[in-house]
């Protein structure tokens, strides 16, 4: 009898870890192939799963944020309008895997002799340090956002290292002698209607005209012609100019840029006035998030949102956690049209909560979409699913996973 029940459980553990066996609550029809462990509270696995248009393939990525050994955060080329691919960012910082971030301002053909930005449309937070704010609504580039979200949303890790889903609000003034105005942007290729934005060294040398185009509701509405700069040196005014500048913002100096009533109110401004400017993220609920990157949520308490799309399919790339927090789980689907079929954002949700998570985000998808991982032993990651087009594009942000 003992030796019957030793090879019932050898047999039950081979099972568990036999190619194509799902979790329990997984998905219907969801197959995965063999995991592999990259790292310490990391691991690696494909899967295949049939959807509307056809078997999808995908790459996951594990993570266990119970171990003190892993760490995620945000990789970024080193300014919020630089780019490079998911290899190359994750290989310059060390990464054992990753994949690619937010939406962002990729094409400007609706504003002639505008140059894109390639900045992200959502806040980012790398490595506590607080990057940028998220642009209105409606300049947002993606998929049209559910009922009830925000191109405030993000997905992160909090200080006490629990994924979780928040809101970033910029809270934000500029003291003037005249008074105080408020601050509606922070390193955004977007500024709202009316607005006031500051641009840091974060930014990079992108032009800044691009702030001023378009509307709250309609991304490629006309330029505004009633723009205004300001440059701020040691706390006092320098330079100022009528249109918005290109160029990289010297450390400690803070660029302003007005449209509309902001630039008015702008002009009141004197060389040598004193000017204090103050910015920060706020999350609901009080988090003190440490990584965030943009993303709109599509599962939420282990409940899909309503309104999500049933009819577009197309090659994504989602990011979630279960297990209150403490696993992450980071995805991307194949973009080759050989090896298979893309998703519906309702399907990604299915899927997500199928692989364990209850709370999960739409990440930048068709092109953008590439997962990475290094093998143990390997000095480079390895690009893990097929990019569309054959080649990684070049992403302003990836989400970065680290085991020591």
């Amino acid at each position: 009898m003992r030796a019957a029940l030793t090879v019932l459980v050898a047999w039950g553990t081979l099972a568990g870890n036999f190619v194509g066996a799902s979790p329990a609550g997984a998905a219907e029809g969801l197959h995965y192939g063999d995991r592999v462990r990259l790292a310490p509270g990391v691991s690696y696995r494909e899967f295949d799963y049939p959807a509307s248009y056809g078997t999808a393939r995908g790459h996951l990525l594990t993570v266990d944020l119970r171990d003190p050994r892993v760490r995620v955060d945000l990789l970024h080329p080193g300014a919020v309008t630089k780019r490079a691919t998911v290899s190359a960012l994750a290989d310059a910082q060390g990464a054992v895997g990753a994949v690619n971030g937010d939406f962002f301002d990729i094409s400007e053909a609706q504003h002639p002799g505008v140059d894109p930005t390639y900045a992200p449309v959502g806040p980012a937070i790398a490595g506590g340090r607080q990057l940028k704010a998220a642009v209105p609504d409606g300049q947002r580039f993606g998929p049209a956002l559910p009922p009830g979200t925000s191109a405030q949303d993000v997905i992160g890790v909090s200080a006490d290292r629990t994924a979780r889903l928040g809101r970033l609000v910029l809270r934000g003034a500029v003291s003037t002698p005249q008074g105080r105005l408020r601050l509606s942007g922070l390193n955004q290729y977007a500024l709202p209607a009316g607005g006031i934005g500051a641009f840091t060294s974060a930014w990079g040398s992108a032009s800044r005209v691009r702030a001023t185009c378009g509307t709250d509701t309609e991304r490629g509405a006309p330029c505004s012609t009633d723009t205004y700069e300001v440059t701020v040196h040691d706390g006092k005014v320098g330079a100022v100019s009528d249109t918005p500048g290109r160029g990289a913002v010297r450390p400690g100096d803070v660029v302003l840029v007005g449209r509309e009533a902001g630039a008015r109110s702008l002009r009141r401004l004197a060389t040598g006035d004193r000017v204090r400017v103050l910015a920060r993220l706020a999350a609901d609920g009080g988090t003190s998030f440490r990584f965030a990157v943009g993303g709109f949520p599509i599962l939420r308490s282990d409940r899909p949102l309503s309104g999500l799309d049933t009819r577009t399919a197309a090659t994504r790339t989602a990011a979630g956690f279960g297990s209150a927090g403490r696993v992450l789980y980071l995805l991307a689907l194949d973009g080759d049209a050989e090896t298979g079929s893309g998703l519906t954002i309702s399907e990604l949700a299915a899927l997500m909560r199928g692989i364990g998570a209850d709370s999960a985000v739409d990440l930048d998808g068709g092109g953008s979409s590439t997962l990475v991982s290094r093998e143990p032993g390997d000095r480079r990651v390895t690009v893990r699913n097929h990019p569309s087009g054959g080649a990684q594009r070049p992403v302003p942000d990836a989400i970065g996973v680290f085991s020591s």
